[in-house]
């Protein structure tokens, strides 16, 4: 019997992918019902009420269960949260699962782990073949300490819901991911200034290039990587401009060597005065704020969307192969273990347009290799596989993209490179499974 840690998108995934090929599994969810973070009603989400995908319906939902053709190209969290309840519901994962369910510990046990429980003030310990650890990577904010004391409000873009927060107040927005752009643009409508200060640079894309959604252009024609970076680059340049034409510092890194910032809005915003860009933050001294460039401005909140850290307060970092120092598990394929063939880290990978079904096909590995376990393991492809996993932990598959050195891109990888690894180990260990077992993809829901 294996565990399935979560009941979101990538926990889905692995238990789909496991009642593919017959291995029983339980699943531990901390809140009532499946979606994760997608269901803003559970308590540990970080999503907000404006919240929509970066990435549009069709590059990101699971190839053996489209969204519907009604549903929005760029999908509203609410649709998110019925399309997974519909995943789970469609393929009959609910009755495996134990909701409302706390892993508060999981440790080795011989050749397999025993995890403790808590349930209604009741704590369970019991022992598992393996265990797949699908919890998420968005859930521990990241919060920078503040060069000063500030005298009004701080909260992290974790704990931001609706904008009505923003009401009538001077807000500095400190950092601009994917979803810092969207919370600047909500802020726009109800605070009385807002200003967005940046440290580096960020390239900015739109959400429709000709009426379509971005990550559905291009891809028949396969670019050398640097012609590729130095083509789209100028496409955007060409649509939008440069980040400095804005106020905003231009990145001093290449194209698709960090996450790209998806949003139509903050630019237009910018352009048109509502957003004022500022300089990274020099000092604090109560309501005021210094930057670097020299200049200075009262608030009233700061709002931090500086991202967030991997978390999994379950199990020690010891077993994850995650030395002090490392931002991020040392693991083969950003999922399999050197040492332990029995513990699996799902879904802690990020990637331009990877999308769903790309991570469902690493939980389509990992139940193969799972399956070849249970049947000895003694396989060629097996062999061969397990010797990468040794030899190889740790090794980012970037394709050649070389990724700026932050916390953030410690388990990024480029969808090319990663996607075409997993295929070929997809079809290794599936050329090799006993007849009786078959490939993955013969077994009907």
């Amino acid at each position: 019997m294996y565990a399935i840690i979560g009941a979101g998108p990538m926990g889905l995934a692995s238990a789909r992918n496991l009642q593919k090929l017959g291995i029983p599994f339980i699943g531990f969810e901390l809140h009532s019902d499946v979606g994760g973070l997608w269901d803003i009603d559970n308590p540990h989400s970080t999503m907000y009420d404006s919240a929509h995908l970066i990435s549009s319906r069709r590059m990101t939902e699971f190839a053996e269960f489209p969204m519907a053709d009604s549903v929005a190209p760029y999908p509203h969290h609410s649709e998110m949260r019925e399309y997974f309840r519909d995943y789970a519901d469609h393929f009959g994962l609910r009755p495996h699962y134990e909701f409302s369910t706390r892993v508060t510990e999981v440790r080795p046990d011989g050749d397999g782990w025993l995890i403790t429980t808590e349930r209604d003030g009741h704590t369970l310990e019991r022992r598992f073949d393996g265990v797949l650890i699908a919890n998420g990577t968005l859930h521990k904010p990241n919060r920078p300490e503040l060069p000063g004391n500030f005298a009004g409000e701080v909260m992290h873009s974790a704990d931001y819901r609706s904008p009505e927060v923003f009401r009538g107040k001077r807000v500095l927005l400190v950092g601009c991911g994917n979803s810092g752009a969207d919370i600047a643009v909500d802020a726009v409508h109800h605070a009385a200034s807002i200003d967005i200060s940046l440290r580096r640079g960020y390239y900015f894309l739109p959400k429709f290039v000709r009426g379509r959604p971005i990550d559905t252009l291009g891809g028949k024609l396969r670019l050398p990587r640097p012609l590729k970076q130095r083509l789209d680059a100028a496409m955007i340049r060409m649509i939008i401009g440069r980040p400095s034409d804005y106020g905003l510092p231009d990145p001093d890194y290449r194209m698709y060597e960090s996450h790209p910032v998806v949003n139509s809005l903050i630019l237009h915003h910018l352009g048109h005065g509502d957003i004022t860009p500022r300089r990274d933050l020099s000092g604090i001294d109560g309501r005021t704020v210094h930057f670097s460039d020299g200049q200075s401005a009262e608030y009233d909140l700061i709002l931090l969307a500086t991202g967030y850290q991997l978390d999994y307060p379950f199990i020690d970092r010891w077993h994850l192969n995650w030395p002090a120092g490392e931002d991020a598990p040392q693991l083969y394929l950003n999922a399999f273990h050197p040492d332990h063939d029995n513990l699996f880290m799902m879904g802690m990978l990020e990637a331009t347009g990877l999308g769903w079904e790309g991570r469902n096909q690493q939980a389509r590995l990992v139940a193969l290799y799972i399956q070849h376990l249970r049947d000895g393991g003694r396989s060629s492809a097996m062999a061969r596989f397990d010797q990468l996993r040794r030899e190889q932990a740790g090794r980012t598959l970037d394709g050649g993209y070389r990724y700026i050195k932050l916390a953030r891109m410690a388990y990024y990888v480029n969808k090319e490179a990663y996607l075409q690894r997993l295929q070929q180990h997809i079809t290794e260990l599936e050329r090799d499974l006993p007849a009786a077992t078959g490939p993955a993809l013969a077994v009907s829901p």
